[in-house]
């Protein structure tokens, strides 16, 4: 086989060794550790930022592939970008290298029908023609009577995603019509009407599954059984472009209770995000790793969100010394049964909570040090206004820089903590794996780290005891050391969490408590 083209066989499947010696820059590139479910869309959208996507091919038996770019510039961009950042196929890291191949000679292989039509797919996008690929697959042809109305549910929603933001994603494959946007069954949903069912069906191959923000913002994409959609009002949750006359119906509330609990009042949210610690805050599309993208030269021109339309801050793990202040001011607390270790526990969980200082004076009030002004916005944006012992919290940013410890011989009752060196803390690793399970507030908690001894009854019983009703509880099949339990309320989960978290079940384990975006 002359090593200029790759066949059937694929020669760069031999396992990958860290000690080779780096080979030359190729167009091909080999792919390594892709997920089996993944589609072809979504291999191609790792490169489309980078260039012209020419030619693909899938060894999905080998949980790998071979991308040919247009040019070799292309490929060494593109090598260059993921090397430090590593990419993700649903949620899995995927390997890039340059292959030993120069080009992929892929005409007499079978099963290609669905690689070429992605690839046509792509290319009609880009060009803008949006002609139908006419290969023969489910996946590349519209079908009669398709409808231009897309239903689209964001998952992981960390950060608020703004009718601006979707508008902008979308318009890359065709002229938007309509958004409505609303929150249905605790999760934030959209429906989105396009010109033509054609636009629609390239949006949805393109951006089913695909992350708004690094490893948040799920997009979970649907045709709508809808053929059209009336929008009454133009404002933050409806919007119809065809129609600049309408009212912005100002009796409406701009967001639905469950959203502005969960981000805080509109106005915090509303501030454009300025890029956090050298990195800028474009969101390349359709990069299937959603990676907030430093400069690569020309790559993610037509594929970009600017940062006017990126509301809410973008959490980077590990990035620190982000402008702004780390200190919320926390007021509305029941000072009966509110404690320092209680507050450092619940905004815990958004961050690594520093110091707590309850106010001497006035005991409803406290003030709370996260590590850095990203975790103290999200800890804000997903606490205030939730209940707690009877009574809506508030958080704002405080005008302190930091919490003073008190003075040796000052009177204080205990209500100045310093936890910077507490073993709690659930984000101190950089890129740790809480970083992708922060959600907000909700009556279904995820439980952790139950020994094997541990029973159902037992584990009910401990949430009773704490003074919760439990409506459900299940432990995961494939890994019994965690559970998923459902309370009578939100305000009866974040209690709970409060008293739990870190609650010692014996044989040196502690149960470790998380607000969960499943229900039972």
């Amino acid at each position: 086989m002359n090593n200029s083209a790759l066949t059937a066989n694929g020669n760069d499947n031999k396992k990958f060794k860290g000690d080779r010696p780096p080979r030359s820059p190729s167009r091909v590139l080999h792919l390594r550790k892709i997920p089996c479910d993944v589609t072809e869309a979504e291999v191609i959208s790792l490169g489309l930022p980078f260039g012209k996507v020419t030619n693909l091919l899938m060894l999905k038996g080998k949980s790998q592939a071979f991308l040919e770019m247009a040019s070799e510039e292309a490929a060494v961009t593109m090598v260059n970008y993921y090397t430090p950042f590593t990419p993700h196929l649903r949620s899995q890291p995927v390997f890039i290298q340059y292959s030993n191949h120069r080009e992929l000679k892929t005409d007499n292989l079978p099963n290609q029908a669905r690689a070429q039509a992605a690839l046509q797919a792509v290319s009609a996008v880009q060009s803008g023609s949006l002609a139908l690929p006419g290969a023969p697959s489910s996946e590349g042809t519209v079908l009669p009577g398709q409808s231009p109305v897309l239903r689209i549910i964001i998952e992981n929603l960390f950060y608020p995603v703004t009718l601006e933001v979707l508008h902008q994603i979308f318009s890359k494959f065709g002229t938007v019509l309509k958004i409505i946007t609303f929150t249905k069954n605790n999760q934030f949903q959209a429906l989105l009407q396009y010109a033509d069912p054609v636009n629609a069906h390239y949006a949805k191959m393109a951006l089913d599954g695909q992350n708004i923000y690094n490893a948040c913002c799920t997009l979970r994409i649907d045709f709508s059984k809808l053929t059209s959609l009336n929008v009454k009002y133009n404002n933050d949750k409806s919007r119809d472009f065809t129609r600049l006359d309408l009212p912005t119906g100002d009796g409406q509330p701009s967001l639905e209770p469950p959203m502005a609990a969960a981000f805080g009042a509109p106005g915090i949210i509303s501030s454009p995000y300025a890029g956090a610690a050298g990195f800028a805050p474009a969101i390349g599309f359709p990069q299937a790793t959603g990676l907030s993208v430093p400069a690569v030269p020309g790559a993610l021109g037509p594929l970009t969100v600017t940062s006017s339309a990126v509301t809410g801050r973008m959490a980077i793990p590990g990035a620190s010394g982000i402008p702004g202040n780390s200190v919320l001011l926390v007021t509305n607390l029941n000072p009966d049964l509110i404690t320092p270790h209680g507050l450092f526990i619940l905004f815990g969980v958004y961050g690594d909570v520093h110091r707590v200082k309850i106010m001497f004076n006035k005991k409803e009030n406290a003030l709370v040090q996260m590590a850095d002004a990203n975790q103290a916005q999200l800890a804000m944006n997903h606490l205030s206004g939730q209940r707690l012992y009877g009574k809506v919290l508030r958080a704002t940013l405080s005008k302190h820089q930091a919490v003073q410890l008190p003075r040796e011989g000052q009177e204080d009752q205990g209500l100045t903590k310093d936890f910077s060196n507490s073993p709690l803390h659930r984000f101190k690793k950089p890129g740790s794996k809480n970083f992708q399970n922060i959600f907000p507030p909700s009556a279904t908690l995820h439980l952790s780290n139950i020994p094997p001894s541990v029973t159902m009854d037992a584990l009910k019983n401990l949430f009773i005891e704490a003074g919760c009703s439990v409506k459900a509880f299940k432990f995961f099949q494939k890994d019994r050391k965690m559970a998923l339990i459902q309370l009578g309320s939100v305000e009866e989960a974040i209690q709970a969490l409060i008293e739990l978290h870190n609650h010692d079940l014996g044989e040196n384990h502690h149960l470790r408590v998380s607000f969960s975006k499943s229900t039972i």
